[in-house]
C-alpha cells in the first residue's frame, strides 16, 4: 500500500476539504397553511400535500 513520503501542509489539506460545507434547507412555504415547510414532504402543521388533506393533525394539550 502506498504511503506519503512527506506530510501535506495544512493549506494543503483545506483546499482539498473547502468543499465540505453543509447546504442549507431548502425550505418553501406551505400552499395551504402558509407555514414553513420542506419541499416534497407533507406539512406538519396541517397535513397537506399537492393540494389535498394526507394526515389528520390532532392538537395536543
Amino acid at each position: 500500500m502506498a504511503l506519503p513520503k512527506r506530510r501535506h501542509s495544512r493549506s494543503r489539506g483545506a483546499k482539498r476539504r473547502t468543499h465540505w460545507k453543509l447546504d442549507k434547507p431548502n425550505i418553501m412555504e406551505c400552499p395551504h397553511c402558509h407555514e414553513p415547510k420542506l419541499p416534497h414532504q407533507i406539512c406538519p402543521s396541517c397535513g397537506w400535500y399537492k393540494g389535498r388533506a394526507v394526515v389528520a393533525i390532532t392538537e395536543s394539550k
